[in-house]
């Protein structure tokens, strides 16, 4: 298994190196100059000039990615042209907001979709399961932000069950949800800040958690009424085993690995990028974080950001080829 990982992390590198190629190549040639946001509209020539040579904008490209590369061997991603802090400061910073949020929607995700695959396996064909497959339809075709602000207007428009964003009264000052709220809140004791911040999750988290739901839906009907066929499944029935111990103790087991496949991309890609529900919500994560680096043609912060976004990405999907060893014997690492 150690030769196994140590080959996949070769393999990461020229991966990673052509993502930092796209994403620097995409900043600079499609994007604006952020000195003249950074100036103003009115800026002379001269100022412009001067802030370029500052910021090391009026180096060759491949100066700048050059530069861009060494600063990511040494963890370093620059600092934010427009707020002069570091953006590894930053990410780590929102890094926290993005994976309570993404971790959430994922296990909604898994406990939902996993029910909705099993039973729609078991009743194929019935109306349980053209009822479950059209939810899954609407929940793959549904726009994420489109989702959230129905969401935004039934629960907290019209109901005022939940929190319309991530903001808190805390006093008289608002604040931002930041770092692993909840669990701060369970290991101190808090219940009425941990209640506070399960409101403010619930909606976005759901939002988020819908296109994963009717995914991992999907993947489970198809896998289940695969296995369901075999002939073990047969033979245990025969033997006059329950329902449910053929169902949960043989059908899903075996049924499982596709299952945690599609789990780990979709968590890799929920960790990665929860960009329009971080929006819409106004959570405090890496994706609200990136929008706002783009509309201001932030460089350095959006090549950080897609950066950590890919090596999360590549590393969950590393960590689920892993498992499978654990959930079948059979399988070899080579």
């Amino acid at each position: 298994m150690i030769k196994y990982v140590l080959k996949r992390l070769t393999l990461l590198v020229p991966v990673l190196i052509g993502v930092s190629i796209i994403v620097f190549v995409i900043m600079h040639v499609l994007t604006s100059d952020p000195t003249s946001i950074i100036l103003g509209q009115h800026a002379s020539a001269d100022q412009i000039a001067a802030l370029r040579k500052q910021l090391g904008l009026d180096n060759p490209l491949y100066i700048q990615y050059l530069d861009f590369l060494k600063g990511l061997l040494h963890r370093d991603f620059g600092n934010s042209l427009i707020t002069q802090t570091s953006v590894w400061s930053e990410l780590t910073t929102r890094l926290p907001a993005t994976v309570e949020l993404a971790f959430t929607a994922i296990i909604i995700a898994s406990i939902v979709g996993v029910t909705i695959g099993v039973i729609s396996a078991i009743k194929q064909n019935s109306i349980v399961d053209y009822i479950s497959m059209l939810g899954a339809l609407l929940g793959v075709s549904m726009p994420i932000f489109w989702l959230g602000l129905i969401l935004i207007v039934i629960f907290s428009l019209q109901l005022h069950i939940l929190p319309v964003s991530s903001r808190i009264q805390v006093g008289m000052e608002p604040v931002h949800i930041t770092g692993f709220y909840i669990l701060d809140s369970i290991f101190t004791g808090n219940m009425a800040a941990l209640q506070d911040s399960i409101k403010h999750l619930m909606l976005p988290a759901i939002a988020l958690a819908a296109y994963s739901t009717a995914i991992i839906a999907r993947m489970t009907r198809s896998t289940m009424l695969e296995v369901i066929g075999q002939d073990y499944i047969r033979t245990a029935r025969a033997k006059g085993l329950g329902e449910r111990k053929i169902i949960i103790g043989h059908a899903l087991k075996n049924a499982f690995i596709p299952i945690i496949t599609v789990i780990g991309l979709q968590l890799g890609s929920l960790l990665g990028g929860a960009v329009l529900t971080e929006t819409v919500f106004a959570w405090p994560g890496i994706g609200s974080y990136t929008i706002e680096a783009i509309l201001k043609s932030d460089y350095p912060v959006v090549q950080g950001a897609v950066m950590l976004m890919a090596v999360i990405f590549v590393s969950v999907n590393l960590l689920v080829d892993l498992i499978y060893g654990l959930l079948d014997p059979r399988i070899k690492y080579s």
